[in-house]
């Protein structure tokens, strides 16, 4: 019986690597360089399944005609860049990688809140400079953490275990805002409180993380007017996706004290960062790095062979979303 055949867009862990070559007609991708929107399309006519990430944009032209494409074994839990309507109505199905993620995403979570709070990124870049002339009283002074209030936007696994770490390892007083109720159990769980909308949650707020979905659905969520709403000593991280929040608007905030300090991991346009953020000291910049530890990109990887083995079982995937 033929292998199916299957389209690896990037280079993934090489581990992952030699298990899809074991089960499957596989092409993977060495240089890994993102495919152009006409690779793409003819992909979806030679294989049976492709396996995209974040960087890969698979809009409703991959699944005009006849495709063979049957599914799409995503590499992350969001995707939003994926037009799932499209690939509903072309019979294809499409799986993503949940909970191996959480943890990791959670700690670059926690790593911007106490770098922007305690400005970090200038004090090493203070010292690569050569500039630093010594302990001073007054030098790059932040503020603290611990006992801080910390609002998380969407309550799913990953800001469940973000309030775990703040609640239990910096004692900070959570509050979360959910589209839908969380169970009372889960949010005792980490000593949080619901609160009913997000313009209720800004003002009340130290540090604001955000944890919620991408898409059109939350597309500048966090623009002129949320930010408008938040206090002028807070601080902002976004490890969600980079659309949620307006860069221009974040920006203007910054730069006229609206708000103190932003961390962010994930960007509107990446790998494009807006340029008025790029020179901003208030403002920690990453490289998409949530889920970048080898154990998880290796998990990830794994969650998907285990939905591509499971759909080509003749089995419903663990992890359809489409």
């Amino acid at each position: 019986m033929a292998r199916a055949k299957v389209l690896v867009t990037r280079a993934w862990p090489a581990e992952v690597e030699a298990r899809l070559a074991a089960g499957y007609e596989v092409t993977l991708n060495p240089s890994d360089t993102a495919l152009t929107l006409a690779e793409l399309i003819a992909a979806a006519a030679d294989y049976d399944a492709i396996l995209p990430t974040v960087t890969d944009r698979i809009g409703a032209e991959v699944f005009a005609g006849v495709p063979r494409l049957r599914i799409l074994g995503n590499y992350g839990v969001g995707f939003s860049h994926i037009a799932t309507d499209a690939a509903k109505a072309a019979g294809v199905v499409v799986t993503n990688t949940p909970d191996v993620l959480s943890d990791c995403t959670a700690d670059i979570a926690m790593t911007l809140i106490l770098m922007a709070a305690r400005r970090a990124g200038e004090g090493e870049r203070l010292v690569r400079s050569g500039q630093w002339t010594g302990w001073r009283p007054t030098q790059l002074v932040g503020r603290k953490v611990s006992g801080a209030v910390l609002g998380i936007v969407g309550f799913g696994r990953i800001g469940q275990a973000l309030a775990h770490r703040a609640h239990h390892g910096f004692g900070m007083r959570v509050l979360v805002q959910n589209r839908s109720a969380v169970a009372p159990e889960v949010l005792a769980a980490c000593g949080a409180v619901q609160v009913d909308t997000l313009d209720d949650l800004l003002p009340k707020v130290d540090v604001l993380s955000l944890h919620c979905p991408g898409g059109a659905a939350n597309r500048h969520l966090i623009g002129a007017a949320a930010l408008g709403r938040m206090r002028p000593d807070a601080i902002l991280v976004n490890t969600a996706r980079g659309e949620v929040v307006d860069e221009g608007a974040l920006a203007a905030a910054l730069a006229s004290g609206q708000i103190a300090a932003a961390g962010l991991d994930v960007y509107e346009a990446e790998p494009r960062v807006t340029p008025a953020l790029m020179g901003m000291e208030n403002v920690v910049l990453l490289p998409h790095l949530g889920s970048a530890t080898h154990e998880t990109r290796a998990a990830m990887g794994h969650r998907v062979v285990d939905n591509l083995d499971a759909f080509f079982a003749g089995e419903n995937p663990p992890d359809r979303v489409v």
